[in-house]
C-alpha cells in the first residue's frame, strides 16, 4: 500500500472533501427550490417523486434503499406527498407490515411540468452535460466507498 499524501496542511478548509461536498450540495439544491415551488414540492420531496416516477407502486422499503433514506425520515414526507395529492400509502394486503406508495394520477401528471427542471438546471450551471455526467459518476464512486466503509 502506498503512502497517503494530503499535503503540507491536511486541515486546510478548502482541500477538505466534505466542505467542497457541503457547500457543492447547498448550493445546486438552492437552484433547484424557486424550480420545485411551483410544483408545491421541497427538494426530498422531489427525489421521492423521481423514484415514484421510475416506478411505482413502491414499498417504503424500496424507496427507503434507493434513496439512501432511513423510515423515520421518508415517512413525514410521504404524509406530506398524500396530503396535497401526488401519492396514496396503504398496508399491503398480503403483509400488513409493508406499506406501499403508489403515485395519484395528479402526481403522474405532474412529471410532464418536472422533466422541463433538468435542463433549467443545467442551463443554469453553465456546465457542459458530459462535465455533469462525469462529476455523478465521481460522486456515485464516492456514495459506494463511503457505503462500503460505514458497513459493519
Amino acid at each position: 500500500m502506498t503512502a497517503i499524501d494530503l499535503g503540507e496542511d491536511p486541515l486546510a478548509l478548502e482541500r477538505q472533501v466534505c466542505f467542497a461536498l457541503s457547500v457543492a450540495s447547498r448550493t445546486v439544491i438552492g437552484i433547484y427550490r424557486p424550480l420545485l415551488e411551483p410544483l408545491g414540492l421541497t427538494h426530498p420531496q422531489y427525489l421521492v417523486m423521481l423514484a415514484l416516477w421510475e416506478r411505482s407502486p413502491r414499498s417504503v422499503r424500496d424507496l427507503c434503499q434507493a434513496l439512501h433514506a432511513e423510515p423515520a425520515t421518508l415517512s413525514p414526507m410521504l404524509k406530506r406527498l398524500e396530503a396535497i395529492g401526488y401519492v396514496t400509502r396503504e398496508r399491503n394486503r398480503a403483509d400488513e407490515r409493508e406499506l406501499s406508495v403508489t403515485l395519484t394520477p395528479e402526481g403522474r401528471s405532474l412529471r410532464s411540468e418536472a422533466e422541463k427542471i433538468p435542463y433549467r438546471v443545467v442551463e443554469t450551471l453553465g456546465m457542459e452535460v458530459s462535465e455533469l455526467q462525469e462529476l455523478h459518476a465521481a460522486l456515485t464512486r464516492v456514495i459506494a466507498a463511503a457505503t462500503r466503509a460505514d458497513a459493519p
